[in-house]
């Protein structure tokens, strides 16, 4: 009886899980000694037969991003495995994690959905598991970095690689097997909030960053996301989401570079759109963009996903199809999937669901689908999920691998690394140890992370704020006053402030912006950067700049560090101060870091990754304009610090010409540049060429110098930038040695799109020069291509 009952039981299951959603015994069965569940077997042969087995509810269910939250209470840590089976049946291809829970909440929790998805699915096709990880995985205590924006100030690829092998070692022991990042976006518009998540405003440094951020975390074996693919960072206004104006010469010449270095020299797994439009067209429905652009002339093989509820913005933000009462959700599945947008991320309508119905009624070509199936499958089997779908370790493990000191140490020189010292007028840093220094400024005492870390990690004990790091330094006495707040125009502090700065033998003041952590940036808490964060003017806000002028009347030599996620406009300071150091936002360490650095442990070498302009008024200042921009008058205007007027006309009261240029940053070194040659002075378009130049180290301090290389098309059939940057190097020069330094440049890359849109080479000659920046260059050769 006992037998029968179980019997019974057994069919009924069975019969239950051969739902349309569900587990089917028979087909599982079938799969035991599939093509697909065998390592060995070529990739395409694998995807080709795991996706004749699959269903049209399964395919789907691939293309539909999942959440954790929907098995596991992000409260209380409850399991609710009706969720999970659910979400598996729906939305099993991948999953987020990124909430601010304990470690082991999230390991467990993505080993029971592998582990479910594994023993209790038909066919077993392991998940994405997803989190943010621009500058450090977004999980608590895990280790954070400095933000892109300084990332790139550091010039040092073989830096960024190293960080971004940290963060798939920390993905890694929790399971996590795919990051959000990095951004190969530009910062071209300095008024958008996200400025500090790039790696600044040229594509060929951004492309450098992004490619070995790639390489960093996909040698680690976790899927990097390259985005926002693509034009995305010069809104309208600079406004969040705003439509970006641009041709399709200008998405080639300078959105797309970076682009296709990261996705496919490095071998992006994946990509993640963008939520703008381009040109009028949105480029979650670009057909164009991703898939004649990046499918056919890129041969990019992986998949693409929406950024979350970008999809919704079709109808609800661009009124191509009807948002209210409901969202029209079949109109947004047939512009987004057949366009080459293949995963529908959260956030919105999830309007992928009807495809079994699209496919039904005719709508939609089951080809569409297989097609966007196919490309994800693929880098599944490229990453190994089939053979090892989880890789977490056990909790007591964690440590071991997760913010250990080796990682702690490497966030250290990275923030140092990326520094700049913008001014230091006769030589007031570095600092002596055993001075008095007033330590001044809302930023002193504050941990000022960037966006995209999570909730509340800027309170973790273990950061090093700016005041602690001095202190941490200083074999002196160090004396605190804040001032201000940062967000008020209360002067009530300032007398404090002065008294501290009086008393001391050099006073340093702390200003900036301020960013939000991931959850507080949606709660309407004051900032000023960060994603839907965008302002109107770039000066500091509040009580800072007074704060700043009050201290400096003192007559104290006065060091004002500007802690910021984007450029500061306050050219006075640059005037006035008596050193000025850009400290774009730090990470854990970036107290000790500018400890470092202001005290000379740190020679400083941080280059600028984005030009500061003198005011927002004179935006755009990338220092790439196109040939016959930014005029060629030296009559400009400005207002003198005794308030007299001096007129010009580029512009009445100012100049189009940047404050600080794109590569600038000073050293405690000098360094001399000579003999600048090239190995060859013809060349043809397949050629490498090898620029050269001896930097010498006239101070008795040693140093690195980063070697900038741009070049100067002459006679261009189309109008083109002044100036591009084409190679770099940074190289550590002892004090009064000499090296040489070699840069490779290929002349396949001194390209054109011509009047035809076509990119080539064009004959002609081409001017190689080499320095210290964009500004500062030191010489030169030609090269005429034939």
């Amino acid at each position: 009886m006992a037998s029968l009952k179980s019997f019974f039981a057994f069919a009924t299951t069975c019969l239950i899980f051969t739902s349309a959603n569900g587990f089917d015994l028979a087909r599982k069965r079938n799969a035991i000694n599939a093509t697909y569940k065998d390592p060995s077997a070529p990739i395409d042969a694998r995807v080709s037969d795991l996706l004749s087995r699959m269903t049209i509810e399964e395919k789907t269910a691939q293309l539909i991003q999942g959440d954790i939250s929907n098995w596991i209470n992000t409260t209380t840590n409850t399991f609710n495995y009706t969720g999970l089976t659910w979400n598996m049946a729906e939305r099993a291809g991948q999953f987020y994690v990124g909430y601010p829970i304990a470690q082991s909440w999230i390991s467990d929790g993505i080993k029971k959905a592998q582990d479910y998805i594994m023993q209790n699915t038909t066919l077993g096709i392991p998940a994405f598991v997803q989190t943010e990880g621009i500058h450090g995985l977004l999980v608590g205590n895990a280790t954070i970095f400095n933000s892109p924006i300084a990332h790139a100030c550091s010039w040092d690829p073989e830096l960024v690689q190293q960080m971004a092998r940290v963060i798939a070692i920390e993905s890694q022991a929790l399971g996590i097997n795919q990051i959000f990042a990095p951004l190969a976006d530009l910062a071209r518009e300095l008024r958008y909030g996200r400025v500090e998540e790039t790696f600044g405003e040229d594509p060929h440094l951004v492309g450098e960053m992004a490619y070995s951020y790639v390489k960093g975390v996909q040698g680690g074996n976790v899927s990097a996301t390259v985005k926002h693919f693509a034009g995305f960072s010069a809104p309208e206004q600079g406004l969040n989401t705003g439509p970006v104006h641009g041709g399709e010469r200008e998405l080639r010449t300078t959105w797309l570079p970076p682009f296709k270095r990261a996705i496919i020299d490095a071998g992006a797994f994946s990509i993640m759109g963008a939520y703008n439009s381009y040109d009028g067209i949105p480029t979650v429905a670009d057909h164009h963009l991703m898939t004649e652009i990046l499918r056919q002339e890129w041969g990019y093989k992986y998949w693409l996903t929406s950024d979350a509820g970008a999809t919704d913005r079709l109808c609800c933000a661009f009124k191509m199809c009807r948002c209210k009462p409901t969202v029209d959700s079949e109109a947004i599945t047939l512009y987004a999937l057949p366009a080459g947008n293949d995963v529908e991320m959260g956030g919105g309508s999830y309007n992928f669901k009807i495809i079994p119905q699209l496919i039904e009624a005719g709508k939609l070509d089951i080809g569409v689908v297989d097609t966007a199936v196919t490309r994800q499958l693929r880098a599944k089997f490229e990453l190994g999920l089939f053979e090892e779908p989880y890789r977490g370790v056990s909790e007591n493990k964690t440590k071991e691998l997760i913010h250990t000191e080796e990682h702690v140490t490497l966030a250290r020189r990275l923030d140092a690394e990326s520094i700049v010292l913008l001014e230091n007028r006769d030589s007031t840093l570095p600092l002596k140890k055993d001075a008095h220094i007033a330590v001044i400024g809302p930023m002193a005492d504050f941990v000022n992370f960037g966006d995209y870390v999570v909730y509340r990690a800027q309170y973790n004990p273990a950061n090093v704020s700016p005041l602690q790091g001095i202190r941490n330094a200083s074999t002196g006495t160090v004396t605190y006053a804040q001032g201000c707040e940062r967000w008020s125009t209360d002067e009530s502090g300032f007398s404090e402030a002065v008294a501290a700065a009086s008393s001391a033998d050099i006073a340093v003041v702390m200003v900036g912006t301020w960013s939000r952590d991931q959850q507080e940036l949606w709660q309407g808490l004051n900032a000023t950067t960060g994603e839907h964060v965008d302002v109107s003017s770039l000066s500091l806000v509040g009580a800072m700049a007074p704060l700043v002028r009050a201290i400096i009347a003192t007559g104290k030599p006065t060091i004002v560090v500007f802690q910021s996620g984007k450029p500061v406009t306050e050219p006075w300071i640059s005037a006035s101060a008596a050193a000025v150091v850009q400290q774009f936002y730090p990470g854990e360490q970036g107290g000790n870091a500018l400890a470092d650095v202001l005290f000379g442990d740190v020679n400083p070498s941080g280059k600028l990754s984005v030009s500061v302009p003198h005011d927002v008024g004179s935006l755009p200042v990338f220092y790439d304009y196109l040939n016959s921009g930014r005029g060629g008058s030296s009559d400009e205007g400005q207002v003198l610090e005794n308030g007299t007027l001096v007129f010009g006309h580029q512009y009445v009261l100012g100049t189009p010409q940047p404050l600080y240029e794109f590569g600038y940053g000073l050293s405690y070194s000098n360094f001399s540049y000579s003999e600048v040659t090239l190995s060859q002075s013809t060349a043809s378009a397949t050629d490498t060429i090898t620029a050269s130049v001896s930097v010498t180290n006239t101070s008795p301090v040693d140093g690195k110098e980063v070697v900038q290389v741009y070049l100067q098309d002459v006679i261009s059939s189309v109008v083109v930038p002044n100036l591009q940057l084409k190679g770099f190097k940074k190289v550590l020069v002892k004090a009064g040695e000499t090296v040489k330094v070699d840069v490779e440049l290929k002349v396949d890359d001194w390209g054109l799109w011509d009047l035809r849109m076509k990119y080539g080479v064009e004959k002609g000659e081409f001017v190689v020069w080499m320095g210290s920046s964009s500004r500062d260059l030191r010489g030169n050769g030609t090269v005429v291509v034939g």
